[in-house]
């Protein structure tokens, strides 16, 4: 009963994604429609999608109809003129009045304009309902990964940044303004971070390359990374049974301040302290019985495979906000052994997960709905920037298409209270849909906005075969960008999470 449940309500999660992102398709095609019904074009078809139909039916002149290419939509209106590449051939009625460019004007950007006031009507609901707000307001460094451009340019835990590029931050991440957004997006070949360093007493600069994770040749291409965590206290939540911390009387509640005299920042530093500090090096004995003296680099060295037990002093506070000292060893769990031996890949554990529930500030926020369209621009104009700087890491695969657009709607259906999510995004893309509909390029509504009022003020004609042409080559443009995203898309649905997309929508309507 329960697997049916689930598979109901995923179900009943994708009919209102395929609802809700049509819905703003025909709202952005109904504006075209109704401009074009009142400076009285002839109007031959009303389809959502793209392609060949695959349902149609003709109403009061109108054929209406659902193309096989699930992204966009269009108005037939053959007296714009150049659109039978998109839209097919339509033979037009006799003695229809004559159109201006001025009618064009209107009913191009009607579709556009459609689009704004349903971007308006979706905040005036967020404003009114509210929705969710996760803010990690954290800028402290609590891990630096051995061997990365952070570790390499001094970076150290305990660290808190305060500008990055001279930008001034003031959470971990969101709204494209924290730490990981700042530090993908920046165009230099070296990061600048602006750093409080305890002991310091100004505020210190360190210059920072940064990497790019590898990814397959589906996935979009991986954003700039420098190898930092941010901090966070080491709270035990729960402690596994017959484990090291359980034998030496730690308990859920409890927060590790310090091990081997160090203070830690965040659990992955845990390991690092102890092997650094406690015993910088060791001499270990492989499986052949050979010795050697090593030097351990992190949690994740090649040298921690072969330790037997490595002994940790730590101080513990308690949830009474009293202070402990503790020892333990830590050591492998028994199914991570073969023989006596552990299997690759093990490490010693302590045997404790961490409590992370304080971390994030959750509340409901009510921004109004100028704020929400306000902050839709400025991510749509700071995301169009960095697409076309020279020294950004930004390219076009990291744009969203229709199938990427889908599956964020779907994860914010999956969360509680999820849908007030839905409807702030949906403001979010309809500011989107409007704006790019609006860029001065063929195919979309700016083109014809801009060609049209090429002829209304210089009193021009541009022939109709030369639309068609320009109409055509940009139509394919179009399909094969729409080909290129969509594959990025479908490839973050099977590959890599830590790909990122920006959540931009293409052209989704004409």
């Amino acid at each position: 009963m329960e697997s049916i449940t689930s598979v109901l309500s995923t179900a009943g999660i994708i009919i209102a994604v395929i609802l809700m992102f049509n819905f703003m398709i025909f709202v952005h095609e109904l504006g075209h429609f109704l401009a074009a019904r009142w400076r009285g074009l002839y109007v031959d078809k009303f389809q959502i999608w793209f392609g060949k139909a695959i349902w149609k039916k003709k109403i009061n002149g109108v054929e209406w109809g659902l193309g096989w290419i699930p992204a966009g939509g269009f108005v037939s209106l053959p007296q714009m003129g150049g659109m039978e590449a998109l839209e097919g051939h339509a033979d037009l009625p006799e003695n229809l009045k004559e159109i201006t460019p001025l009618d064009k004007i209107i009913v191009a950007a009607a579709g556009p304009i459609a689009s704004f006031l349903l971007a308006l009507f979706f905040a005036l609901i967020v404003w009114g309902v509210g929705k969710n707000a996760t803010e990690l307001n954290i800028t402290t460094v609590g891990y630096v990964s051995p061997g990365s451009p952070a570790a390499e340019a001094g970076i150290l835990p305990g660290d808190k940044i305060l500008k990055i590029d001279g930008r001034p931050v003031t959470k971990w991440l969101g709204n494209m303004e924290g730490v990981r957004e700042l530090i993908m997006l920046s165009e230099n070949e070296k990061i600048t971070f602006t750093m409080e360093r305890p002991g310091e007493s100004a505020p210190i600069e360190v210059k920072c390359g940064y990497r790019i994770p590898e990814s397959s040749w589906w996935e979009r291409t991986g954003m700039r990374q420098v190898g930092i965590v941010y901090a966070m206290p080491c709270k035990v939540d729960q402690v596994m049974p017959h484990s090291p911390a359980a034998r030496a009387g730690i308990v859920k509640g409890d927060c590790i301040v310090e091990v081997n005299g160090k203070k830690i920042w965040n659990p992955l530093t845990l390991t690092d302290a102890l092997v650094q500090e406690k015993l910088p090096q060791m001499t270990v004995q492989d499986a052949n019985g050979n010795q050697s003296s090593v030097t351990f680099a992190g949690p994740q060295a090649e040298q921690l495979k072969t330790l037997q037990g490595v002994e940790a002093v730590l101080r513990v506070r308690g949830a009474d906000g009293q202070v402990r000292q503790v020892t333990l060893t830590c050591e492998y769990p028994s199914n991570w052994l073969q023989n006596g031996k552990p299997i690759p890949g093990a490490t010693p554990i302590l045997g404790v997960t961490w409590d992370v529930s304080e971390m994030a500030v959750e509340s409901t926020i009510y921004p109004t709905p100028w704020e929400q369209v306000g902050q839709s621009l400025k991510w749509m104009g700071e995301t169009l920037n960095k697409l076309f700087a020279s020294g950004s890491s930004v390219g076009v695969e990291h744009l969203s298409g229709p199938v990427g657009i889908a599956n964020q709607f779907y994860k914010m259906f999956t969360l509680d209270d999820g849908w007030k999510l839905v409807l702030w995004f949906a403001v979010v893309l309809n500011v989107n849909l409007a704006v790019l509909n609006m860029l001065p390029l063929p195919v979309v509504d700016g083109g014809h906005v801009v060609i049209n009022s090429i002829e209304w003020l210089f009193k021009v004609k541009i022939p109709v075969k030369v639309l068609e042409i320009v109409y055509f080559a940009f139509t394919l443009c179009m399909i094969f960008f729409f080909i290129y995203v969509t594959s990025k898309d479908v490839g973050d649905l099977v590959g890599c999470e830590e790909n990122v997309e920006l959540p931009t929508p293409q052209f989704l309507a004409k």
